[in-house]
Parts: C-alpha cells; structure tokens; sequence
C-alpha cells in the first residue's frame, strides 16, 4: 500500500462496495485510556545485561528464560521508546492497545491500483471499512496488567528498559503461578508460562512461539543492541522442557483444517470466499491447479496497513480481494485463506498473481518507529523456507518480491502501484533468517553488486509518513537513495513511468534500490558507485570502509547487437497467435521504458509467455495460455521487469 495517515479520495462509480460498519482507526477512540500517571523512571545505568539480571532476581525467574524471551520478542532492542507494529513497548515487548489499534487504512482499498490486474476484466477496486473492533484481545493488554502486577506506571514500562524487563519478568512469574508451578530455578519448568507469555490464544501458536524460545536457550546469542550495548545469551544445548505444562493452559485448538505450513509454525485455516454474488461477479480468488497447470515462481510481501482482527474480516469477504497468508505480529501465528493451488488476488498485476503466493503481515509502512517481532520475522521465513522448498522458488530477491518490486502491468498502472512493505522492512535480517544471507562473491572488479547496508546505520531522509513533506522519524532503513551524478548535490534519478519529479517521499520509488536487489555497475568514482538503473546511470554512496553494497557474481542482459533499445514489460504475455478459440488474445503492450544498447541488468528467470484466462465463476472455463515467444526477467529498476529472450543476449557478470 501507500503509506498515509489520510485516506485518499475514492473513485466514483466503483462496482464492489462494502457493507461492514466502522472503521479500525476509531476503534481506538472506544477503549478508555490505559494505565496510571507517570511515577520516577528506574534507573537502568548499570546496562541491558544487568536489567535482566535484576527482573531475574527479583521475581524468581531464571535468566536465561527472561533473555530468551526477550530476545524473541524484540532481538533485545529498546527502539528508543517507541512501539512496535502491534503497540508494544520495550525488549519485552509489552503492548498497550491504544496504539496498537490506531490509524489503520485497508490496504488493499487505497490508491488507484487494481489488486487482481487483469485488464480482461472490469478493474477490481474496493471501497473496504475496516469492522469495529469491540473488545481488546489478551495479547494487546500486556502493559498495563505489568503496571498492576510491578507498581511502576505505564511510562516507566514504556520508556525505560530496565522497568520494561521487570515488567516482562512479572508476567513470567505470574503465568508460572496461574498454572501451579513453582518459581523453579530450572529453565526447562517455564514452558507453559513462556507459551502463555506469547499472548497466544490458541495451543499451537502458543507452543511455536515456546518452542521458539527454548531453541534460542540451547543454542544461545550474543549481540550488540540498537543502543550499543553487549548482550549475552549463554547456550545450553542440553535443554529439554517439561511441555506437557501446556496442556493445563486451558488455550483453544486452532482448525489447521488442509493448511500448507510447515510444522514448526502455527497455522490457522481461515478460507477466502470462492462464490458467486451479485449478476456475473464473484470473488474473492480464481480456482487453479498450481503448480500442474503453471509453476510457482514468486511469493509477494506485503504488509496489512491495519489489525490482525480487521484483516482477517476483510479476506472474508467475496467483494473484497485476496491474499494466501496472514502473518500476526505479536507471536507469529499464521493464517491461511487460499491455497497454493488456486490464484489470489493480491499484487496488482495479474501475470504475477497467477504465478505467485501473497503474504500479508500485520504492520504500517509509514511508521519507522514501528517495529516488527522476531517472532514474525522467523515464523515468515519459516513459511517462505517451506513453500520455496515445495515450489521450487529461489531465495533471492527477483523470486521473493516486496509488493513494492511488482511492476505495473501496463504504462497506465504504474503510477498506482502499491509500496509496501516499505523502507522499513529488514530484507537483510529477513534473508538472514532464510539462510541466504546477502554475501559478497566476487572480487572488487566484478561487474555486478548487492545492495546491502547495515540496516541500522543506514538512515537515509524520507517525508511524508506523518503528513505530506513533513520529515519522518530518523530510523534505520534497507533502501538507499539513487543520485543522477557521483554525490548528493546532483538531483535524484527520476522514473519517466511516473511522469512526476522525484521526491524523498516514502511512497517514492523514482530513485530507490533495496537490500538484496542486484544490478550491473555502471561506473565508480571514489566512494560512489553507479548502475544501470531505468534505462540510465544511478549513483550511490558506497564507501570501501562501511560499503553499502557487496560485488556479486551472476548473469546480465544487454541489446542483441544491432539493436539500440529494446522494450520493457510489465508481464510475460504470449504472443496473439498463441491463444485458442475462445480466449481473448491479450495485448503485449510495453511499459514507457526501453533497455538501451551499451546499458546491463541483471537476470532471473527465462520464462514462457503465459497467461491465465480466469474471468468466470466455472473452473472449467479457465485455460492457462503458453506461448513460443521467452522472455527473461530483469531487476529494472525498484520494481523487476521483462524483455524478449530475442531481444537482448545474455553476458556473464566478468565480461
């Protein structure tokens, strides 16, 4: 989505609406206000590392389990106060509903993109309400039931570390002794008060984000926080915890119904609509037979822009759209609302929706203060391990997109592409979790690189996340800013496709390269790097002792000799004649930009042309289409693209 806090204008004359009542963000305005007044802040001077040591002392809990639930919570990081997607506050996480559940925008609802992008049929733009949310969930309150539980306020418990760990370590005792167990020194005797510290309503997810903690005991951490400080986890790869203590946590059991998950993750089945209404529409996704009738090549991040509860009332809705999974980020539960098999309605451009699985995780993009779990982090890349795995999808980023990389499909639809998740998602944690860690592998000649700054020192200026021009928080990003010419006197590089001048708004893409993406170097001057970037040479920072990106090795395409440009797509359509009887021949219709002579990017697939004709209710009516012509995918710019196969040749990175 667009991150904005104001809600555009709608489109008149749009064909679905939505009969749901209220709105997530004045939801908020229901709740009384949580907490008491601010008292003395605690005083954490002797560092993180002693904070946990005195929780531990002072409510009987062992060390080890309080760091490990810390660390899967938040990474051990304070986030200088602010809160997490969710609303939660500090290396515990302890989460207050009152911004937990303020200044939602439906996601798929803003902007003019159409989330299914097919042209064949009449555009899909819903006009959503987020539902009334009438009662706060377990997992939102944690804060102020530490306040209750410790005698120190909600500020205290918000903006001080070592008051948030005695939080933390207050809740694990009192769950410890809401199941009857002792406040034992053992750390194998918390599992039940560890599953019950997630928040989780249900058994599973509470006993993956256990399971979770206890695998970071055995195999300990060490690592510096956001605030410089040295925390250390020791291992003790012997562990084993009592987990017959969940079973006395009275949590319900989840309908895992036909999920495709992996099983070290909680998966919930929560079915998107497939069903008529209303004369020839239906929705909320296409029946398919993926991956027989046509591989799986990509899955799309995106973010929700609003609650977990809200999001998922939304997916169940036939005149809404579709995605396959959602991702809670309080403790990592999934659910699943369209199988692999069949096609969602997601990423705005139909040849990737046909080809592709949509995850959605509950955050904001234009919120740089707010933070996403570890918890989430680990149980997305668990899932996306899993699914890569099955569908054969590499791990780098021209397979796994951000719904910001999607290209439009056509000139027209450029401008309404969505941006999330944003410059705030961590791809270099995210791969990290992977295990496909962005790496250098080449020598400083190599004539391609990774983009890869340290996320949190790379703080790059954005406006717009409040209100428009008005400065975003300074915060750590995974994207870096493209310049016409070898330093930041020269003018940011523009996207003719956008038509506008390019700003350092954060819905902004014109001049923007993210972690993990590749592309062929162009040039270097000093610290400054230039690439091959919209059909031009885009520069960037690149010091030799803090380096932003890494040199890699892979495959480039350039113009077949004697051509001095060729087109860009935003899909890999067939050719006319490649269409049976009955299905309407789609046009090939290039976007504004072209790949000219002299200019390299870097390649993904060799693909087929294909489409999916899908514009009926009946199953049997839909046929997937494959043409003679190939196509290569290519990282054209922030978003990937395509080019004929007989349009360019291919060159190895060294030549």
């Amino acid at each position: 989505m667009r991150g904005s806090v104001t809600a555009p204008d709608r489109a008149a004359g749009r064909r679905r609406t939505r009969a749901t009542a209220g709105a997530l963000a004045t939801a908020a305005l229901l709740f009384p206000l949580l907490g008491a007044a601010p008292s003395e802040a605690r005083s954490s001077a002797n560092g993180l590392q002693s904070a946990f040591a005195s929780a531990a002392a002072e409510y009987h809990v062992p060390q080890s389990v309080l760091l490990g639930v810390s660390y899967l919570q938040s990474r051990w990081d304070t986030h200088g106060g602010a809160p997490s997607m969710t609303g939660g506050y500090g290396p515990m996480h302890l989460t207050d509903a009152r911004t937990a559940l303020a200044g939602a925008t439906p996601h798929h609802s803003e902007g003019s993109e159409d989330a299914r992008g097919d042209n064949a049929r009449p555009p899909l733009l819903p006009a959503a309400k987020l539902p009334r949310t009438s009662a706060i969930p377990a997992r939102l309150r944690t804060l102020p039931k530490a306040a209750k539980l410790t005698g120190l306020s909600p500020r205290e418990l918000r903006t001080d570390p070592a008051a948030n760990v005695a939080g933390g370590a207050a809740l694990l005792a009192d769950a410890q002794q809401e199941l009857g167990e002792p406040l034992s020194s053992d750390p194998a005797d918390w599992y039940g008060a560890v599953a019950r510290f997630s928040g989780a309503d249900d058994s599973a997810t509470a006993a993956a984000y256990a399971n979770d903690v206890y695998d970071v005991l055995r195999t300990g951490r060490e690592r510096a926080t956001d605030t410089g400080q040295r925390v250390v986890l020791a291992a003790q790869p012997g562990l084993s915890p009592r987990t017959a203590q969940l079973r006395r946590a009275g949590l319900r059991t989840p309908d895992a119904g036909g999920t495709e998950c992996p099983g070290t993750v909680s998966c919930e089945w929560i079915p998107a609509p497939y069903k008529q209404f209303g004369e020839g529409d239906y929705g909320n996704h296409d029946l398919g037979d993926r991956p027989t009738s046509q591989d799986i090549d990509y899955i799309v991040v995106h973010d929700t822009e609003g609650a977990w509860e809200g999001v998922l009332t939304m997916v169940q809705d036939p005149a809404y759209v579709s995605w396959n999974y959602t991702l809670r980020s309080t403790d990592g539960h999934i659910a699943q609302h369209v199988k692999a098999k069949d096609v969602a309605w997601h990423a705005g451009n139909w040849y990737v929706n046909a080809k592709s699985i949509g995850l959605e995780h509950e955050g904001f993009l234009a919120r740089p203060d707010a933070w996403y779990t570890e918890a989430m982090y680990r149980s997305s890349a668990r899932l996306v391990t899993y699914l890569a795995q099955k569908y054969d999808i590499p791990l780098d980023r021209q397979h796994i997109l951000g719904h910001d990389t999607v290209p439009g499909p056509t000139a027209s639809t450029i401008r309404g592409m969505h941006t999330d998740p944003g410059p705030y998602w961590d791809w270099r944690h995210y791969f990290e979790l992977l295990g496909r860690p962005f790496e250098s592998t080449a020598g400083p000649d190599s004539g391609v690189v990774t983009i890869r700054p340290d996320y949190a020192a790379n703080r790059p200026r954005y406006t717009g996340c409040v209100s428009a021009g008005a400065p975003c928080a300074d915060h750590g990003s995974s994207a870096v800013r493209l310049y016409s010419g070898p330093g930041e006197s020269y003018p940011l590089v523009k996207d003719i496709g956008l038509g506008t001048t390019p700003t350092t708004g954060v819905n902004d893409l014109s001049s923007r390269v993210s972690t993990g993406q590749q592309y062929a170097v162009a040039d270097r001057k000093g610290d400054w790097t230039a690439i091959w970037y919209l059909g031009q040479k885009a520069w960037f920072r690149n010091p030799k002792q803090n380096p932003t990106a890494v040199n890699a090795t892979g495959r480039t395409v350039t113009p077949r000799d004697g051509l001095k440009s060729v087109p860009v797509y935003g899909r890999a359509y067939p050719e006319a004649s490649a269409y049976p009887a009955g299905v309407p021949a789609q046009p090939v219709s290039p976007l504004p930009y072209t790949l000219p002579a002299g200019q390299r990017y870097v390649v993904g697939d060799r693909l087929p042309g294909q489409y999916y004709y899908a514009v009926g209710f009946d199953a049997a009516s839909h046929r997937v289409v494959v043409g003679k012509d190939q196509y290569y995918e290519i990282q054209f710019g922030h978003r990937v693209g395509f080019v004929r196969a007989a349009d360019v040749r291919v060159v190895p990175s060294g030549s």
